[in-house]
């Protein structure tokens, strides 16, 4: 993501290391559905739009994702 004036990066999500750690930008030239961008440690990407993001925010929040998260780790 090198393009400075389309993308703003809002959070880096590890940091620790040079490995690529996932990233969370606005994509400001994208069409609103797809204006959030995730990228992963993988060079791949999911976009999605605020309102969706919102959502995802909401959740974490509410504590479950953790309970999900969890969940997943104990299998």
């Amino acid at each position: 993501m090198d393009d400075t004036e389309r993308f703003t990066r809002f959070a880096l999500l590890c940091g620790q290391c040079s490995c690529g750690c996932p990233e969370l930008f606005v994509d400001h030239e994208a069409p609103p559905e797809r204006k959030i961008v995730i990228t992963d440690d993988f060079g791949q990407r999911v976009q999605m739009s605020a309102d969706q993001f919102t959502v995802l925010i909401e959740e974490a929040r509410s504590g479950r994702l953790d309970e999900t998260v969890a969940e997943l780790i104990a299998r």
